[in-house]
């Protein structure tokens, strides 16, 4: 198992730590709200994320297949859900703005998941590289790889809100707020797209 998480984590390296709809929530959210208020939305996401990968595990991804339409309409809700969080910013100020704020919710961040269609594709595309049906352990295994997958998000997406963090710190005057909300918003608006034409 060792053998096989060492590997897993290297599978999963560009995957989980290059910009993508999750990293860049969190580090928006750690920019606008600090670190502790994070802690509510990356406890459902994570939560989430366990759930589904164990499930795509012992098979969903077979049920997936067997209804496409299924995934097509994941893909919309999701990328319309990541354009709504950058729609949100974009029209964020300064922290001290009239429009009111709140940090994401533990539904925000199991939501986030939830309509991810390409993280579905990773964790299948993680399965069937790490997971042969001939496994005698096969329970064991899944069980193993979900929470090696889900500690592995953890760490980045906690990365990707201490950097947020930071820039929040670096960025607080009210204009210099204003143009670091925008330039998160339009950032989750281009992932939005891509996830839309991808």
């Amino acid at each position: 198992m060792t053998q096989l998480a060492f590997a897993l984590v290297l599978f999963l390296l560009p995957l989980a730590y290059s910009p993508g709809p999750g990293n860049l929530f969190f580090a928006a959210n750690g920019a606008r709200f600090g670190m502790r208020a994070t802690f509510p939305a990356s406890f459902g996401y994570h939560i989430a994320t366990w759930l589904v990968t164990a499930a795509i595990g012992f098979g969903f991804v077979g049920a997936l297949e067997a209804a496409p339409g299924v995934f097509v309409l994941l893909k919309l809700a999701g990328a319309l859900y990541v354009f709504w969080i950058a729609w949100g910013l974009l029209r964020a100020g300064a922290r001290d703005s009239a429009i009111e704020a709140r940090p994401a919710s533990f539904g925000d961040g199991a939501v986030l998941l939830l309509l991810n269609p390409k993280a579905y594709v990773i964790i299948a595309l993680m399965f069937t590289q790490f997971l042969s049906i001939s496994d005698t352990n096969r329970t064991v295994l899944v069980l193993g790889i979900t929470t090696i997958f889900t500690l592995n998000n953890l760490v980045a997406f906690t990365l990707w809100t201490m950097m947020g963090v930071r820039l929040g710190q670096l960025f607080a005057r009210a204009g210099s707020a204003r143009a670091l909300n925008t330039a998160f918003g339009v950032t989750l608006g281009a992932v939005a797209l891509w996830m839309l034409l991808s």
